[in-house]
């Protein structure tokens, strides 16, 4: 199937059986064996350091000996303590940069102990046995909302219904899981992973899911505050960032965020088309996955701009070498200034840039690179509409270390607060904002 306006844009470039096997299990999962062999590589240092690294304090050396010894839902029920959605965590979470990077093994040896994938096959046993490892405390009475279904909504919905109170979780999206359900690379988390450990983490009870009820359009704060007695804030970043060079209004220009959703909920890969000369514009995690999953569809070039030095690309080390192993371009230091084309992108122009005493400027000397798709991945800005008013910080909803809002009876957590925008820092903020709503409400710590 080929676009009539992007006539470069098509779809089946590769068989069903090819794009399976490229989106594919990044890591396959340990067995029983395996595990062992990695876990018994743990020091069990004592004030671990990855311990920590971790946003959720995870009580890692203590899983991992539970896993050497055999005793793999142990070891979930002590990650799902602290961290209910660990499941994806151990599949998205860069644990590169956070727990492993600090790993004792690492630090001596180059290679660390395999945290994540040792998380990952603690909490995959839990599951596979669809046995829930909480259950839930008497009934307070107590009502609370919970506006959004990603990470930190659901972490917050889970702890407060783990504590007896019942929970209204609403979503605008059709389904529950945030970008674990629609932001995430297909190959990160396959077989429906993000669904299944939603409808896993709700098995608690207590917690009523209201879809495509979208804050500001379906539902007021206000009326939440009326209805309720507490309300948490989860929304996520509503908004993409827009280009601002020449062109940007062409056929074949679009964000990458839409793409990788698209890509996340189809249900024939081969269905989806792709250019044959794809850029992606960004630095970040959301413009990797994207650069991979369109040379995994079939694109024949593609290519990372970003305008500073590769050493400055938010995404991790990790990640843009898995970028360049699929066989994705990374060219820094070069900033978008044209799109050209007859109605369809043809062409990008870029400009080199460098940075002078930290500014970075354009040079003036420019290249070109053919393009039939191009995807912008620049960033994403949280949208204030229907939030009646919380106090923003850095254009994000002012919180302090509890979660609180300038609103009282209002918390908030997640990327729509300031702070680093991960789905671990998410979960941590969701979970721990519950725990002062429980203590608000009920006066028990």
């Amino acid at each position: 199937m080929t676009s009539p306006f992007t006539p470069g844009i098509t779809a089946g470039r590769l068989t069903p059986e090819t794009l399976s096997s490229n989106f594919s299990d990044l890591h396959a999962p340990y067995d029983g064996h395996e595990a062992s062999v990695a876990a018994d590589r743990c020091y069990f240092c004592h004030d671990a350091p990855c311990m920590t690294a971790c946003p959720t304090d995870i009580d890692i050396p203590l899983f991992i000996r539970q896993i050497s010894t055999g005793q793999p839902q142990a070891a979930a029920r002590t990650i799902l303590e602290q961290n209910i959605l660990g499941g994806m965590c151990a599949r998205v979470c860069p644990t590169e940069t956070l727990c492993e990077q600090v790993c004792v093994r690492e630090t001596a040896e180059g290679k660390p102990v395999e945290i994540g994938r040792l998380q990952r096959h603690a909490t995959d046993s839990v599951m596979a046995s669809n046995a829930h490892p909480f259950t839930r405390a008497p009934s307070t009475g107590k009502r609370v909302a919970v506006v959004g279904a990603g990470p930190a909504g659901l972490s917050c919905a889970h702890r407060l219904a783990m504590l007896g109170h019942d929970v209204a979780l609403f979503d605008a999206k059709p389904k529950p899981g945030g970008l674990n359900e629609y932001g995430i690379a297909s190959y990160k988390s396959t077989e429906d992973f993000a669904a299944r450990e939603a409808a896993w983490l709700m098995q608690i009870g207590g917690i009523t899911l209201h879809t495509g009820r979208k804050l500001g359009v379906d539902v007021t704060l206000s009326e939440l505050q009326s209805d309720f007695d507490a309300v948490f804030l989860g929304l996520g970043l509503g908004a993409v960032n827009a280009l601002t060079c020449a062109g940007t209004d062409r056929h074949g220009v679009s964000n990458a965020v839409s793409f990788i959703e698209e890509l996340r909920q189809a249900s024939d890969l081969a269905a989806l088309p792709i250019g044959r000369n794809v850029v992606v514009i960004g630095g970040g995690m959301t413009a990797v996955d994207a650069a991979v999953q369109a040379k995994l569809l079939g694109a024949e070039n593609v290519t990372i701009a970003y305008r500073r030095a590769q050493d400055a690309m938010p995404a991790s080390l990790y990640e843009q070498e898995l970028a360049t192993a699929k066989g994705v371009r990374i060219l820094p230091n070069v900033m978008p200034v044209a799109i050209h084309g007859n109605g369809t992108c043809a062409e990008i122009e870029l400009e080199y840039t460098t940075t002078e005493g930290g500014t970075l400027k354009g040079t003036g000397e420019t290249t070109r690179l053919p393009a039939d798709q191009i995807f912008r991945a620049i960033g994403q800005t949280f949208v204030p509409a229907g939030t009646d008013g919380p106090a923003l910080e850095h254009g994000k909803i002012a919180v302090d270390a509890t979660g609180r809002t300038s609103i009282p009876g209002v918390w908030a957590g997640g990327d729509c607060t300031p702070g680093e925008d991960l789905t671990v820092v998410a979960v941590a903020e969701g979970r721990d904002a519950a725990m002062d709503i429980h203590t608000t409400l009920t006066g028990e710590a």
